[in-house]
């Protein structure tokens, strides 16, 4: 059940040509570019996935395709994060089917369920799934942090692999860190890429980077110079890091403002659809120009 997973894992936003439509030659491309990128694995129906917030036919619908279409050329991780138990049960189990690798799991969002209430329920889906779980720390979305003592019960469950976490806390990161010292084969990744080169350095085992949609060999690059030692190196592809964040994410008012610079940034680049599915729209044309003359500046689309 265990899998040995390493390295720069987009978590891939779903392309859209509708409210309920998949972009499917832009996820096809999307695909392609991202594979071209020499990432280690692709995360879909994530939170860049917008996962929560499509429709059970599109969920299903991405997964096949996405499976077909990457062939285990790559490892694919599927988000079956849902309020339902049977639901995330039977995603995970129809993954399985389309050959998916493993599967990824952050708390139910709704009711407010204390840890030894998490701690049954991550034990009961083990039970009912036929994929590696990875464990999702996202309580800016989920209200709910998977507390340290959580991921060391969860970590002696058959079948839990690892953690994904966005919590945007390092002390988190070296507690778990700590607490699981003797688990060698239990991995760690981040989620926030402002924080990839910290992290790499602190012992994770790689990133789950919103950027790595629209540039991914950057990624790989931090990735591949941590793993030989490069520090200065590491140093210096981080400040790029910085500058795609403070450039791409942060126009617009909102807190959609990131997921909408990356599906704006890769519908620039020609590669898919800026479609958002509701309630948020694209960028307009002025926050279109500003994204455009950021990804010019840094070199990402051609003047």
């Amino acid at each position: 059940m265990n899998i040995s997973l390493k390295g720069i894992i987009p978590p891939m936003i779903t392309p859209l040509a509708g409210e309920d439509e998949l972009d499917v030659k832009g996820l096809e491309r999307l695909i392609e570019f991202i594979i071209n990128g020499r990432v280690h694995g692709v995360f879909i129906l994530g939170t860049t996935g917008e996962g929560p917030s499509l429709s059970y036919k599109l969920r299903y619908e991405l997964v096949e395709k996405s499976c077909k279409q990457i062939a285990k050329r790559i490892p694919v991780l599927v988000g079956i994060t849902d309020t339902a138990f049977v639901e995330s049960v039977k995603l995970a189990n129809f993954a399985k089917k389309c050959g998916a690798d493993a599967v990824v799991l952050a708390p139910p969002y709704y009711f407010h369920a204390g840890q030894e209430e998490l701690k049954e329920y991550i034990a009961d889906i083990v039970k009912e799934i036929n994929l590696p779980l990875y464990l999702y720390n996202m309580p800016s979305h989920t209200k709910l942090m998977l507390e340290p003592e959580t991921i060391q019960f969860a970590s002696g469950l058959k079948g839990v692999c690892g953690i994904k976490d966005s919590s945007g806390d390092m002390n988190y990161f070296h507690t778990i860190k700590h607490k699981l010292r003797n688990k060698k084969d239990f991995a760690f990744f981040i989620g926030p890429e402002e924080m990839l080169a910290e992290a790499l350095f602190a012992g994770a085992d790689g990133g789950v980077n919103g950027g790595a949609n629209f540039c991914p060999e950057l990624y790989v690059n931090i990735y591949n110079a941590a793993q030989t030692g490069d520090w200065n190196k590491v140093r210096e592809l981080h400040k790029r890091v910085i500058e795609i964040s403070s450039s791409i994410y942060t126009v617009g008012r909102f807190g959609s403002s990131y997921l909408k610079g990356v599906k704006c940034a890769l519908s620039l680049l020609g590669i898919c659809n800026d479609t958002l599915a509701e309630p948020f729209h694209s960028f307009k044309s002025p926050e279109r120009e500003k994204i455009k003359t950021n990804l010019q500046r840094l070199g990402i689309l051609n003047n």
